[in-house]
């Protein structure tokens, strides 16, 4: 393999990278509504911020589990593999208390980026179309 191909394949590499890694950890955050403070305890504004995408075999190895976003801002010290163990344990506490418990499956998730990011391009065109 000569450096050409060397560096083809390193940069391709990178850009397969970093397309799965703005999709995998932008689809819990981006379009959840946190724009203004809430003055909540802190387990309910993580809550609030994040949400996890249905749990499936291919859902936990193409986020590397971090489809459990609600257990990973919750337990950030914990192992990824061990999120889904304590997911019951996490729903039944936002059941007691009133708190959604956000899920939604992998394509919802997906297109929910797309539209946040439509939402954002069209309020700064409003913004600035004009100037």
């Amino acid at each position: 393999m000569g450096f050409k191909c060397f560096m083809a394949y390193y940069w391709l590499s990178r850009f397969l990278e970093s397309m799965w890694f703005t999709w995998v950890s932008q689809m819990n955050h981006i379009p959840m509504n946190i724009d203004y403070d809430k003055n909540v305890d802190w387990v309910s504004t993580q809550l609030q911020a994040t949400c996890n995408v249905d749990q499936s075999m291919f859902n936990d190895w193409f986020t590397g589990h971090l489809n459990f976003q609600i257990e990973h801002h919750l337990f950030p010290t914990m192992p990824r593999h061990n999120y889904w163990k304590v997911a019951p344990l996490v729903k039944h506490l936002c059941a007691k208390h009133g708190i959604e418990y956000q899920s939604k499956p992998l394509l919802t998730a997906f297109a929910d980026i797309l539209h946040s990011l439509k939402d954002s391009g069209d309020a700064w065109l409003e913004a600035y179309q004009h100037m």
